[in-house]
């Protein structure tokens, strides 16, 4: 630990590190005092990054030796400096909002391309975090029923040198080069206070606020990256090297390098960037980017009880915010789906694979199906989870749109500048037809409904939905799956062009959101069971085939069968109750899924004096029944088709 104290020092002060040491880069060791080095705990930075050869710790036009050989000219004029600054910020009243898992929805954006075109708002606001929260986009967002806006990475990050050079830039922020400062290019006013004054309204408003957040690596990259801090610092404790080879980074993330969270000093950096972001600016919690790396301990092998995790757990101030993992990274043992611990909750792209799959036509039957519906019990039931542990999604930030998954079987990358090789290969997407865009109305009429089928199973599932922004307006990245490099049209949401179509399909989700919070049945706090109720009134599920009758155990081993129904009660026996004490309303509620290319007859079943009625039909979306239209006997289901209804008492017609 090295420190010293200015006295005269005040905010506004720009300054920075040189470090003295070895370069001795086949030992790990590269310093080298010629290089200016951001401060790892700086809470602003000032200027650009130029990619120059001073940048670089060795002679970048040495290709002989290469990272091994030394560089003694000064860096300074071409990198960011670091800022003092203060936290006092006039936080007055303000609250987190502490949504509750079980009644959390979140709606991953981007601050920049959230309102970087909307003309409700002054130009010199848009995409900043002032934007952000002006009257018009607050309201959008209460209005639509969301609660939780998971942010894109705003902490201090860099462009790629190729993208530099093909005049791309790094958009969605997965580089970054500092945990403790807010992205200058997302602060119109240059300070960190604009990001504190966004939280604070957004809380007014009742939203939270959770950060993308990376600390898996570094924008220094590999051995032939630049020297801009840690390297600079001490390269051979923030970052895993091989043990073989320590010239050599151990690259879990893909982006070179992997931070070691092993280190008690590279520990203590990010757990107090953790609490700096919710104590100093009020964030309600974290979405960790491939978080299977922080569990790697030394020799690189990945432990669920790894100190970061421990760390974090023990944590008075952490343990109390909303914790998500990408339970994934590219190493070795790195796929760790449903191993976190408990308070944890999980990105699950299983269940995205596999909504994906049955809305498409895929085979294989609807076990699978019914698992990830419920909450993903066989990932999730465990421990002491519970399902809101899963993180439902059908699209993110990376890949398809919502609308491209149902218009492109294949990805259009060639904006990106890498001849259509990057981005997955893998995306359970099916143009209905045609692909792209088209004029057929038969086919945007069968893509509408599979947006809406997808969009209404993901919200009606147990555990905690997660909506791509956009995504509610039919947004299109014209089939590029991987736009991380485009700060343009292509990821920026278009607020211009909403027809009746896009305000219809934002008017559907509005609708599904608000069946889901009125129904406890579709946020149970447990895992269904199956078995009849302790009231003896039926099961807390039961899963059903058109003749109304529960599946057997051929109906479930059917390989070709696409079409399922199932009906459920809400958690009873005194749990959940309203305001006033009294037990929530039992509603039964019976949710068909029909993924087949023909329409299913459905036998409803109810009591004598009952009746269903509709509350969503996604061929019918402003199909909801009242009063006097009930439903009995069959009910028919269209081809890939999402019906729910509601049992109620029949109440007889009068005159």
């Amino acid at each position: 630990m090295w420190h010293g104290y200015l006295p005269d020092v005040r905010p506004g002060q720009i300054y920075g590190y040189r470090v003295y040491g070895p370069y001795a880069p086949e030992q790990g060791h590269r310093f080298n005092h010629h290089k200016l080095l951001m401060d790892p705990y700086a809470k602003a930075l000032r200027g650009e990054l130029h990619w120059r050869p001073e940048i670089f710790g060795y002679q970048l036009e040495n290709e002989e030796e290469g990272d091994l050989s030394f560089d003694t000219r000064d860096s300074a004029p071409f990198v960011p400096k670091s800022q003092v600054t203060h936290d006092a910020f006039p936080w007055g009243d303000d609250r987190p909002p502490q949504h509750r898992w079980t009644d959390t929805i979140l709606y991953e954006l981007h601050v920049r391309g959230f309102t970087k075109r909307r003309v409700d708002i002054d130009e010199p606001l848009r995409g900043y975090c002032v934007g952000l929260h002006q009257e018009p986009v607050v309201e959008y967002l209460t209005d639509l029923g969301v609660t939780t806006l998971e942010l894109l990475p705003m902490h201090a990050f860099l462009d790629e040198p190729h993208l530099a050079a093909n005049g791309l830039t790094n958009y969605w922020g997965y580089n970054p080069i500092n945990f403790f400062t807010p992205e200058p290019r997302y602060l119109a006013s240059g300070e960190p206070d604009e990001f504190r004054a966004m939280v604070q309204a957004l809380h007014r408003a009742g939203l939270e606020v959770v950060l993308d957040v990376v600390y898996n690596h570094t924008a220094e990259g590999n051995q032939r990256g630049p020297t801009l801090c840690y390297r600079g610092i001490d390269n051979a404790s923030y970052y895993h090297l091989r043990p073989d080879n320590p010239r050599y980074y151990d690259n879990f993330s893909g982006c070179g390098n992997a931070l070691k969270l092993s280190n008690p000093g590279v520990l203590q950096l990010v757990m107090d960037s953790l609490r700096y972001w919710v104590g100093q600016m009020r964030v309600d919690g974290f979405r960790f980017d491939l978080a299977t790396s922080l569990a790697r301990v030394d020799g690189g092998g990945v432990d669920m009880n790894a100190p970061f995790l421990e760390t974090v757990r023990q944590d008075p101030l952490l343990s109390g915010v909303k914790l998500i993992s990408e339970p994934w990274d590219i190493g070795p043992g790195g796929y760790r789906l449903g191993g976190f611990p408990g308070g944890w909750a999980e990105w699950n792209d299983r269940y995205r694979n596999c909504l994906r799959g049955f809305w498409r036509g895929d085979g294989g039957g609807v076990g699978e199906i019914a698992t990830r519906l419920t909450g993903s019990s066989d990932l999730f039931g465990h421990h002491g989870r519970r399902p809101w542990a899963s993180i439902n999604f059908v699209t993110a930030h990376d890949g398809f749109s919502l609308r491209d998954l149902v218009s492109y079987n294949h990805k259009h990358n060639l904006a990106n500048g890498e001849e259509n090789r990057d981005g997955s290969d893998h995306n359970l997407s099916w143009n209905c037809g045609v692909e792209g865009e088209t004029d057929d109305a038969q086919i945007n009429e069968l893509r509408w409904r599979q947006m809406r089928n997808l969009i209404g199973s993901l919200l009606l599932s147990q555990g905690t939905p997660m909506l791509l922004a956009g995504d509610e307006l039919a947004c299109t990245r014209q089939g590029n799956n991987n736009p991380y490099c485009q700060d343009n049209e292509l990821n920026w949401i278009d607020w211009d062009q909403l027809d009746d179509e896009r305000l219809a399909l934002r008017d559907f989700v509005k609708w599904v959101i608000r069946v889901r919070m009125a129904h406890k049945g579709f946020r149970r706090r447990r895992f269904f069971t199956g078995e009849p109720r302790p009231d003896g009134d039926g099961k807390d599920i039961a899963w059903l085939k058109c003749e109304g009758k529960e599946l057997t155990d051929v109906d479930w081993r059917d390989p070709e069968r696409r079409s399922l129904g199932f009906l459920l009660c809400s958690e009873t026996g005194g749990r959940d109750l309203t305001d006033d004490g009294k037990p929530e309303p039992d509603d039964a509620i019976l949710v068909i899924a029909n993924a087949q290319d023909e329409p299913i007859n459905f036998q409803l079943p109810c009591e004598p004096g009952q009746a269903w009625r509709t509350l969503i039909n996604t061929a019918e979306p402003q199909r909801r029944k009242r009063g006097s239209s009930v439903e009995v006997g069959e009910y028919v289901v269209r081809e890939r088709t999402l019906a729910v209804l509601i049992l109620e008492p029949l109440v007889p017609v009068k005159g």
